[in-house]
């Protein structure tokens, strides 16, 4: 059922996209994102829930792989927030993202917002659910 999925999955792509970083950038774009947000929650830079969204923002603009980047950027925001901050999860789960509906609109909206560097939307949309 995932063979196909399996030849690829986890392997940085290996061709631009209209989207994220030049391919060979992955790896070095990748040391700085993890640099930051090292810093970020050694120095108190934002809030927890913040952190994590700005990491997931910042991932997923990144675009590691050829396809699954939304969905790797939100499990490893939900990682940061349940394991490494022993917080409560996101709510974003609650719901379908992928598939066309008035959530993933109001989701694009957000994640829109945050590319101007606006984060509050995609913080409470994150929490809400």
């Amino acid at each position: 059922m995932y063979s196909d999925v399996w030849k690829w999955a986890g392997a940085y792509r290996k061709s631009d996209k209209n989207i994220g970083v030049k391919w060979f950038q992955i790896a070095y774009e990748l040391k700085i994102l993890l640099d930051d947000t090292y810093y970020w929650i050694h120095n108190s830079t934002f809030d927890l829930y913040e952190i994590a969204l700005r990491f997931k923002h910042r991932l997923v603009s990144i675009h590691c792989f050829a396809n699954g980047n939304g969905r790797h950027s939100r499990v490893m925001a939900d990682l940061l927030i349940e394991q490494a901050f022993d917080l409560q999860p996101l709510r974003w789960n609650r719901h379908n993202l992928i598939k066309a509906n008035e959530h993933r609109k109001n989701y694009i909206i957000a994640l829109q917002k945050a590319d101007n560097g606006d984060y509050s939307s995609l913080i409470s949309f994150a929490k809400e659910g």
